[in-house]
């Protein structure tokens, strides 16, 4: 799962496990290698154990059992304020009765810093977020999105090697969140940064990451670059959990090689990729992404089955259509078109045939 070369590993996880009441574990047998300068993200629903890693990473949660390593060091003992990593929380967690520059330069003192090496940094730091002039202000006189660029610059001030962020754009606005995000990541990889972020939301997990660790119950169910996530899912709760999705339930019929054929509930065949399904008469979940269904037939391969559907509903979004339909027995089926010139509105009611590339169906685990 995890790739195992040790040697190159800056962040290590070895076979690690926490449990709270000593029978729970809520995180299982984790193992997960970092190379130095990743951005990495831990993605997954509450609960998922995501937050109880890099919790575990930063010094605030020991682990019950296993390892955790930083450029080949055992951390285990380490204390959080000995272990030289920058933290970013979504609260912010800056002091009101300092100023900003104050703020800043809190963790360099705290390191014994001399006055002007701390004064050059803080400077640095602020100008890397582009709050420069507002060194002498209080927390309370700034937006929520200058605080988070403090808090993001007070977690630099001290070039740290690593930097962990638990969720720190959850609080903002949908346009300033996506500008940080873009900041945020620029930043990372202008100045060399190993990173680790926590977040629930997989828009930002894809924008933003070298590397995705998708958790669900305590285990890593898939960790890959954002493309490969999104494009080969590698069971249904990643499919389900990243990105939009169709799924038809039913059971494989024929399968050789990369191709099988399966016969969903409601009687009808489709072509698809067997990815965790090994066998005829094993139960599937099929799952294709909206924007790769096919209702325009000449873009569709020869001999490729096509399903007959019932529209239900136009979304007009701007950018895309959006159209609901009823496909075999599932009134949730979406199709995403682009809005080009001469794009067809489908309208409720209508009759159509759609299909798909049999490679960009994929057969998974029921």
């Amino acid at each position: 799962m995890a790739n195992t070369h040790n040697e190159d590993a800056f962040v290590a996880f070895e076979r690690v496990q926490k449990s709270y009441d000593g029978e729970t574990l809520v995180v299982k047998d984790l193992n997960l290698t970092l190379p130095k300068g990743e951005f990495l993200t831990m993605l997954g629903p509450s609960g998922s154990g995501k937050t109880t890693c890099l919790m575990m990473l930063a010094g605030f949660e020991t682990a019950t059992h296993g390892e955790i390593k930083i450029d080949g060091v055992s951390i285990n003992n380490i204390p959080p304020h000995k272990r030289g990593i920058g933290m970013v929380f979504q609260n912010y967690a800056l002091f009101p009765h300092m100023t900003i520059a104050e703020n800043l330069a809190f963790p360099l003192e705290v390191r014994k810093i001399g006055k002007s090496d701390r004064e050059a940094k803080v400077k640095r730091a602020l100008d890397m977020v582009e709050m420069g002039s507002f060194g002498g202000r209080r927390p309370a006189q700034l937006s929520g999105g200058q605080q988070q660029r403090v808090a993001l610059a007070r977690a630099l001030v001290f070039e740290p090697e690593l930097v962990l962020m638990d969720e720190p754009l959850g609080a903002l606005d949908k346009q300033l969140r996506e500008k940080m995000q873009f900041e945020i990541t620029h930043l990372a990889h202008n100045l060399g940064i190993t990173t680790v972020y926590v977040t629930h939301d997989q828009t930002e997990a894809l924008t933003m990451s070298d590397r995705v660790a998708v958790f669900d119950d305590g285990r890593i169910q898939q960790i890959a670059p954002p493309a490969e996530l999104y494009e080969n899912p590698q069971n249904s709760f990643v499919a389900q959990f990243i990105g939009e999705n169709n799924t038809l339930h039913g059971v494989v019929k024929k399968i050789s090689g990369n191709a099988c054929v399966v016969q969903l509930d409601s009687g009808e065949e489709i072509d698809a990729m067997p990815v965790n399904v090994s066998k005829v008469g094993d139960r599937t979940t099929v799952s294709i992404r909206p924007e790769r269904v096919e209702f325009d037939k000449t873009r569709l391969k020869k001999g490729a089955h096509t399903l007959k559907a019932e529209v239900l509903e136009f979304i007009y979004m701007g950018d895309i259509f959006r159209t609901r339909l009823r496909v075999a027995g599932n009134d949730e089926f979406i199709i995403k078109s682009r809005n080009a010139p001469d794009q067809v509105r489908l309208q409720p009611g209508q009759q159509i045939e759609i299909g798909w590339l049999p490679e960009d169906c994929r057969a998974l685990d029921a």
